[in-house]
């Protein structure tokens, strides 16, 4: 493109051939004024705001649709350019409400921005009013406030020319012209994708995101992508859909590993943040994003992360990490990687924590653990099982230059009831530790009670372990059945595996006879909370009730087993001191991560805290501290996604599973996983909200140095 000399306000400048007026004086810092044209759309002059004066020209013209030439002088600023420009906002605030204050776009609208620049407080013009604005304004997802319209075009032109959708357009009906979909149906009949490109691109209140669709505590750009905003270690979910959607499942496994070296163990028991955020909820489901994980490792032939994984130069600095959790070997990996020796103590007989000794086999094989872990000890770290280092200050005598502490809140808890000390009381992880390390089973056999107290993961997985030993089980929980914090599928496929669930409920004292527990008072809660660590409970006087059982499983929380002999300082929860932004401890050379930091958290949570404690750690030890890595070239994104009939209806593919009967007969994985058929379908649900964080914002007259 060649370059060209042109002159704007008397002042000269370089453009180049076939770049409108507009743009060459925007890109130059000269601002004149415009609505409906944007960077991104092909301009159509309709707004007539960006009018300007051209030597040689038969009055003022549009520079939106004026193409630059050799010489060309151009007047930005004049009485006749003002009055103008005036004239023509003002007929847009014939029909436009005055409530400026009241609106959510309220000192984020161009319009209201321009009447500012313009001075111009509202219009002179009769007011008009349209009863074309209320046509399917009720839409899930965005907001469509019709009577703000200023028919500018944009999102017609987005629909059209950014996504190749274009169920949107200019209408008319009774006499009047406005924008919607063909026969008026809703954006949900006419097939959107809700991509929200007509969003973005709206300089008014017109269109809007739904209120509560997206986080208002973190940057605008990281919120729009609700599923990667929500999963803690970020992991670039659109990028891998895409790559699966395109059957390129080993592109995608790249993009998961480049955050998380558990990749496929995650695809079975990740707590599933990134679906809970997800868009498509407001629509029907959320995508099975976890599943999709599972099916791109499982289907992955190439293995092509191994190719682009950095390994940093060896440094002589030798680290020493307590505890094999996701946490201490997510540290361990990258540490390693970062040319560090490191050595893992564990004091289990199997490395891999929590998921390798407690997590039931049926949700997660222990082969896939093993294989992960294998992955990890490729890369360099030692791994010491069955050595219980009882003091930090044993290995700091043995010249580590740092030391790791991730052990995890490994010490299952009891409420303290009466009677909490009979025979047939144990802690969950207790019980869950027994069964997946083959030792000796508790007395939970066929024909016996089990009552779990608890609600979340742990406590479903034991109940549904003794449910497989043959045990009669409830839970009981003081959440109410909308509240059980355990996740949605674990709650379904318990009430599918005959598990009585026993919601909204306090225990008042267990009950016991020649030393062994026969029962369990309970009573119903209207309400409870924590205050400072404490629990306060408000029962519902005269629900007393007694549930007969021969064994009581208390998942009620879970601490840190360490003791002040440790060498550590601890609060008075029993957790180490330590600094949450750096992960130190007031002892020089030990830093923390995981559970013992955060409380017990998931899966995903431990991965993302031992990432943030391999970068301090590297740091300290005289690295950069830079972990991160692209395992995979990601090329540009077909932007025109194009329309796809009944999108917003196409329903999620859920993975094949034994039916409940048949679940409680094994401890093999239960969960057959999605066939490709499905993973297709299930991939192409993505509204692929990343798409619009690649919309050029539209930037203030205020922004530019020559207004």
């Amino acid at each position: 493109m060649s370059s060209l000399e042109i002159f704007i306000d008397k002042k000269s400048i370089q453009s180049q051939e076939g770049k409108s007026v507009l743009n060459a004086a925007l890109e130059a810092g000269i601002y004149v004024p415009h609505l409906c044209s944007h960077p991104d759309l092909t301009p159509q002059g309709g707004c007539k705001l960006c009018v300007v004066e051209i030597e040689g020209e038969d009055g003022p013209v549009t520079a939106c649709t004026t193409i630059v030439r050799e010489g060309m002088r151009i007047k930005t600023d004049s009485a006749q350019l003002l009055s103008l420009r005036r004239a023509s906002i003002e007929f847009m605030l014939a029909g436009h409400p005055h409530d400026c204050t009241s609106c959510r776009s309220y000192l984020n609208c161009e319009l209201q921005a321009l009447m500012q620049y313009l001075s111009v407080a509202h219009s002179r013009m009769r007011e008009i009013h349209k009863t074309t604005t209320r046509l399917n304004t009720n839409n899930p997802l965005i907001s469509r406030d019709m009577e703000r319209c200023i028919q500018c075009g944009r999102c017609v032109r987005a629909c059209h020319e950014l996504r190749g959708v274009g169920i949107i357009d200019y209408r008319k009906k009774n006499d009047e012209t406005y924008i919607g979909t063909q026969g008026d149906i809703s954006l949900a009949q006419a097939d959107c994708r809700f991509c929200s490109a007509c969003v973005e691109v709206c300089p008014t209140g017109a269109l809007r995101d739904e209120e509560g669709v997206f986080r208002e505590d973190i940057p605008l750009k990281e919120a729009l992508i609700p599923c990667s905003a929500q999963c803690p270690a970020h992991v670039d979910i659109p990028a891998y859909l895409r790559f699966i959607r395109q059957g390129k499942y080993s592109e995608a496994v790249s993009v998961i590993r480049e955050k998380v070296p558990f990749a496929l163990t995650l695809g079975y028991i990740c707590s599933r943040f990134c679906e809970k955020g997800c868009k498509r909820t407001k629509l029907n489901d959320a995508v099975s994003i976890c599943e999709l994980k599972r099916f791109a490792v499982e289907h992955d032939m190439k293995e092509l992360w191994r190719r682009n994984s950095f390994q940093k130069p060896q440094t002589g600095k030798k680290l020493a990490i307590i505890g094999s959790g996701p946490a201490g070997l997510t540290a361990a990996y990258y540490l390693a990687k970062c040319g560090h020796e490191v050595t893992v103590f564990e004091r289990m007989p199997v490395a891999g924590g929590i998921p390798a000794t407690a997590i039931p086999s049926y949700r997660l094989p222990k082969d896939i653990l093993k294989k992960e872990i294998e992955i990890i000890q490729q890369a360099g770290v030692t791994i010491k099982t069955g050595i219980d280092v009882s003091s930090v200050f044993e290995l700091k005598e043995q010249g580590y230059d740092a030391i790791l502490v991730a052990v995890g809140a490994a010490a299952g808890g009891k409420l303290s009831l009466p009677g909490s000390d009979l025979t047939g009381n144990l802690s969950a992880l207790a019980f869950l530790q027994m069964v997946g390390l083959n030792r000796e089973i508790p007395q939970v056999a066929a024909g016996k009670k089990v009552v779990v107290l608890g609600g979340g993961s742990v406590a479903f997985d034991a109940a549904r372990v003794a449910r497989r030993f043959g045990a009669s089980v409830s839970v009981v929980c003081l959440e109410k059945r909308d509240g059980i914090p355990a996740d949605h599928e674990e709650l379904e496929q318990a009430l599918e595996e005959n598990i009585h669930i026993l919601a909204g409920k306090s225990s008042l004292a267990i009950e016991g006879n020649e030393g062994r527990v026969t029962g369990i008072r309970i009573i119903d809660v209207s309400s409870f909370r924590f205050i400072e660590g404490c629990l306060e409970v408000k029962i519902i006087e005269g629900t007393e009730q007694l549930i007969e059982c021969d064994t009581i499983i208390f998942a009620t929380g879970q601490r840190p087993d360490i003791s002040v002999g440790f060498g550590l300082e601890l609060n008075r929860f029993g957790y180490p001191v330590c600094d949450r932004k750096t992960f130190s401890t007031p002892v020089d050379r030990i830093y923390l991560a995981g559970d013992i930091v955060t409380g017990t958290k998931s899966v995903i949570d431990a991965i993302n805290g031992g990432r943030k404690a391999a970068q301090e750690i590297d740091r300290y030890l005289g690295g950069d501290g830079d972990i991160n890595e692209t395992l995979v070239e990601r090329l540009p994104a077909e932007t025109d996604i194009g329309r796809q009939v009944g999108f917003a209806h196409i329903k999620r593919q859920n993975p094949g599973l034994l039916p409940g009967d048949e679940r409680t007969c094994t401890f093999g994985c239960v969960d057959g996983g999605l066939s490709a058929e499905q993973a297709d379908i299930e991939a192409n649900r993505c509204l692929q909200c990343d798409l619009r964080t690649q919309i050029t914002k539209n930037r203030m007259w205020n922004s530019y140095t020559s207004r």
